[in-house]
C-alpha cells in the first residue's frame, strides 16, 4: 500500500469556532512583534558606535536568525489557524523542515559562541580586543551557519527517502522530525538513529561549552575584590544566560530523547514554547536586563523623533 505521499495535513491545534479568531489575532500579533523586536535591535546596534563589539554583533546574528527562525514556521501556522485546509505539499514539508533544523542547530552553536565571547571578556580581558577581532567574530558566525546547514542537510537526506502510506496526517502544527518519523511506512530505525545522534552532538556540545564557560566566569567573578565589580561582570552575562537557559531547556525536552519517549501533546505545547513565546521574549530580555542596550535605544529613538 506505499504509494508516492503527495501532500501532508496539519493537525495543528483543536479549536472551536469561536476561539479560532482569537488565537489567529494572538498567534499574528506575537509574530509581528517578535520581526518587530528582532528588527529594531538590528537598527539600534547598527547606528550605536557603542555598540560595535563583538557582543553586540553577536546579538545581532542572533536577531536576524530568529526573524527568519519564526518566519519558517508561524505564517503557515496562522494560515492554517483560519484555513479548513489544512494540507502542505511534500516540498512544501521538507523545505520547512530543512530551513527549521537549519536555524535550530544554529542557534544552538550561535549561543554556544556568545558563551566563548563572555568567557574570554572576563576572564581574558587584556587579550580580548586580540583574541575576538572582527575576522574572528565574522568566521565564528559562518561556522555556526554552515554547521547549521550541513545537520540539516544530512538529517534531511534521511528523512526524505522515507516512505509514507496515502496521505498522511502530522499531529503538529508544523512540519517537524519526530512526528514525520512516527508516520512513515518504512523502516525508520537508520533515520531516527542519525536523528538522534546529531541531535545530542548539536546540543551536548554547545551546552558543554556554555557550562564550562560559565564555570571559568563565575571562578573568576569570585575572585574580584569589589562586590560592585562583581555585579558588573555578572550583568554582561545575565541576559545571554537567561536566553540560554530558556531555548536549551524547551528545545532539549522535545529534540534529545528517542522516537519511543515521543509524546505529542506534550511536544507540541513545548514547541509553542521555543517556536513563539521564546522568540518574542528574547530581544526584551536583552534590551531591559543590559543597561547599555537601554542607553542605545533611548538614543536611537531620539533621533529617530
Amino acid at each position: 500500500n506505499e504509494t508516492k505521499v503527495m501532500y501532508f495535513i496539519l493537525l495543528g491545534f483543536p479549536t472551536t469556532a469561536e476561539l479560532q479568531l482569537l488565537l489567529f489575532s494572538t498567534l499574528l500579533l506575537v509574530y509581528l512583534l517578535t520581526v518587530l523586536e528582532n528588527f529594531l535591535i538590528i537598527l539600534i546596534i547598527r547606528n550605536n558606535h557603542s555598540l560595535q563589539n563583538p557582543m553586540y554583533f553577536f546579538l545581532g546574528n542572533l536577531s536576524f536568525l530568529e526573524i527568519w527562525y519564526v518566519s519558517v514556521i508561524e505564517p503557515k501556522m496562522l494560515v492554517d489557524v483560519l484555513s479548513r485546509d489544512k494540507r502542505i505539499s511534500f516540498q512544501g514539508c521538507m523545505t520547512q523542515l530543512y530551513f527549521f533544523v537549519t536555524f535550530v542547530c544554529t542557534e544552538y552553536i550561535l549561543l554556544a559562541v556568545m558563551a566563548y565571547d563572555r568567557f574570554v571578556a572576563i576572564c581574558k580581558p587584556l587579550r580580548y580586543p586580540l583574541i575576538m577581532n572582527h575576522r574572528f567574530c565574522a568566521q565564528l558566525v559562518a561556522g555556526c551557519w554552515m554547521c547549521g546547514f550541513t545537520t540539516s542537510s544530512i538529517k534531511l537526506s534521511f528523512i526524505a527517502r522515507l516512505s509514507y502510506c496515502d496521505v498522511d496526517t502530522i499531529n503538529h502544527y508544523f512540519c517537524d522530525i519526530s512526528p514525520l518519523l512516527n508516520i512513515s511506512c518504512s523502516d525508520s530505525s537508520l533515520a531516527e538513529l542519525v536523528d538522534f545522534t546529531l541531535a545530542l552532538m548539536v546540543i551536548m556540545v554547545p551546552l558543554c561549552t556554555v557550562v564550562a564557560s560559565y564555570i571559568c566566569i563565575m571562578f573568576t567573578v569570585l575572585k574580584i575584590p569589589s562586590s560592585q565589580g562583581r555585579q558588573k561582570a555578572f550583568s554582561t552575562c545575565s541576559s545571554h544566560l537567561t536566553v540560554v537557559i530558556l531555548f536549551y531547556s524547551t528545545t532539549l525536552f522535545t529534540y534529545a530523547h528517542p522516537k519511543l519517549m515521543y509524546t505529542y501533546r506534550a511536544n507540541k505545547l513545548v514547541s509553542v514554547l521555543y517556536t513563539v513565546v521564546v522568540p518574542l521574549l528574547n530581544p526584551l530580555i536583552y534590551c531591559l536586563r543590559n543597561k547599555e542596550a537601554r542607553l542605545a535605544m533611548r538614543k536611537t529613538f531620539t533621533c529617530i523623533r
